[in-house]
């Protein structure tokens, strides 16, 4: 493809686009947009097909408790070193190239649904198709390249909310296939679901094609044409990952986003099958009462990312972090309330959809803080919290949705206690240039002095390696506190 050099959007020293317009498919920085929650999105719809049709499932194949919660767990489970390897995947080669291919890579998988016969055969599919949420990674790493900090947090919100999208309509899409399939097949209940599966895998390899030709990598160009040329640096892999996993804020938001993304993925395995069970409504009323959970992607990701943007601009990183503790410690109430509501199914639906708000919003604000976490190693820190969302859903399935001796009602009331308990690990993240949830940024601590001099070593710096990091510093100065923007602009007009 060849290099953009114009663009219809207003950008900054960077090429990123300094304002996000959803309905918008200009090239290089919207069109990459929509190709990276699109691509997200049918990770999802694949990865939770099998949810909404759980009793058919569960008795065609004769499954248990047990080995459904293990089948879920799989779902999630697989993909956590996927989504480490993607991250480094896109440091070096790029997120286009890194989303297509995992795309089409489990592709096979969906498709090989329809003939398995027992546990294992599904459990392998639903292993290998949970890989693809790996997208997620290149998702934010993408938008974090196309999109100037003062729109990450929305872009970053809104391209991730539409790709979780995905797992709320695949609530009621493939129970609709399943029907339509139920009507071709002679009311063969256990041959329809198996047909269903063949739409999830259409969609991986025609969105994964897509993504590879019609994506851009960067708003200067694709990553291959760019590192040739000399204008991108040439990372090594090794010293990405060290500069990734030394820092201990990444490792904070590892934990915290384990419990609201990963919320999120075990409520998508579950809440189907808990209404179904807990309330005795039909299958198919099921499913769309359990698609509202995953629809409020539709806008809560986005508040998040929209509050956390709004507090950057009145007060700075820390405005980012208190955005992301309150709404988490929400979650974890609402989470809490929504086990309670057992006996209600109207409350209980309404505790849901609030709770899920707050997930969504909460997975919003994590972005709109992961893009300042580290430059060099950007996508490292992108995988590594991406992976804790899904280790956090293999952590919460395993200890609360798993055990005949918890009813999940029970496992609900344990998770938002939870929730609540590692949402206090975004108390001690700490900027030097920005300061903390609690403590102030350091008179004398600069930009450079955290992306520069503490990620590239003085031989690099001699050698320019760091310059295109400095115009994210200057880009990222809106992250100040309000005291030290205001002495930045009396120091300017002296």
């Amino acid at each position: 493809m060849a290099i953009t050099k114009e663009f219809n959007v207003p950008v900054d020293s960077e090429h990123k686009a300094m304002k996000l317009n959803v309905f918008s498919f200009d090239r290089p920085h919207h069109l990459s947009f929509h190709m990276s929650w699109l691509g997200f999105f049918i990770s999802f719809v694949s990865t939770f097909a099998a949810a909404p049709m759980i009793p058919v499932i569960r008795e065609d194949l004769g499954l248990t408790k047990p080995q459904l919660g293990n089948a879920g767990l799989a779902a999630v489970t697989g993909t956590i070193i996927c989504r480490v390897l993607m991250g480094t995947v896109c440091d070096l080669i790029g997120p286009r190239l890194g989303l297509s291919v995992i795309l089409l890579a489990t592709a096979p998988f969906c498709f090989a649904m329809a003939m398995v016969q027992g546990f294992e055969g599904f459990l392998i599919c639903r292993l290998g198709i949970g890989l693809g949420l790996a997208t997620f990674v290149a998702c934010q790493f993408w938008m974090s390249c196309m999109f100037n900090s003062k729109c990450v947090g929305l872009a970053n919100a809104t391209a991730a909310g539409w790709g979780n999208l995905g797992g709320g309509v695949t609530q009621f899409l493939m129970p609709g296939i399943y029907a339509i399939c139920y009507s071709a097949t002679n009311s063969r209940a256990f041959t329809a679901w198996r047909w269903a599966y063949i739409f999830p895998g259409m969609c991986h390899t025609v969105v994964g094609l897509m993504v590879m030709y019609l994506g851009q990598d960067l708003p200067d160009g694709n990553y291959k044409v760019l590192t040739t040329s000399g204008a991108l640096e040439k990372k090594s892999s090794m010293k990405v990952n060290l500069i990734g996993m030394k820092n201990y804020r990444m490792w904070c938001m590892v934990a915290t986003y384990g419990f609201c993304f990963g919320v999120e993925l075990t409520m998508n395995n579950i809440v189907a099958g808990y209404l179904f069970d807990q309330f005795g409504v039909s299958l198919s009323v099921a499913g769309v009462l359990a698609s509202c959970y995953g629809m409020m992607n539709l806008f809560a990701r986005s508040v998040g990312g929209i509050i956390s943007d709004w507090s950057s601009n009145r007060f700075g990183m820390r405005g980012r972090l208190w955005t992301l503790w309150s709404t988490q410690t929400l979650e974890g109430v609402l989470c809490i309330f929504m086990g309670l509501s057992k006996d209600n199914l109207g409350a209980t639906i309404a505790f849901m959809v609030f709770f899920s708000i707050c997930v969504q919003a909460s997975e919003g604000a994590s972005y709109g803080i992961v893009p300042f976490i580290s430059r060099r190693a950007l996508g490292v820190v992108s995988g590594f919290i991406g992976a804790g969302g899904n280790a956090g859903a293999t952590i919460a399935t395993a200890a609360f949705f798993t055990k005949d001796s918890i009813e999940t009602y029970e496992g609900l009331q344990y998770l938002g206690y939870t929730v609540i308990g590692v949402t206090a690990l975004v108390i001690p993240i700490h900027f030097p240039m920005w300061g903390s949830m609690f403590f102030p940024a350091s008179k004398t601590a600069t930009e450079e002095d955290y992306y520069i001099h503490n990620e590239f070593t003085p031989e690099e710096i001699k050698a320019g390696l760091a310059a295109p990091v400095q115009k994210f510093c200057n880009n990222s100065r809106n992250e100040r506190p309000v005291w030290k923007r205001e002495q930045d602009a009396v120091e300017a007009s002296a």
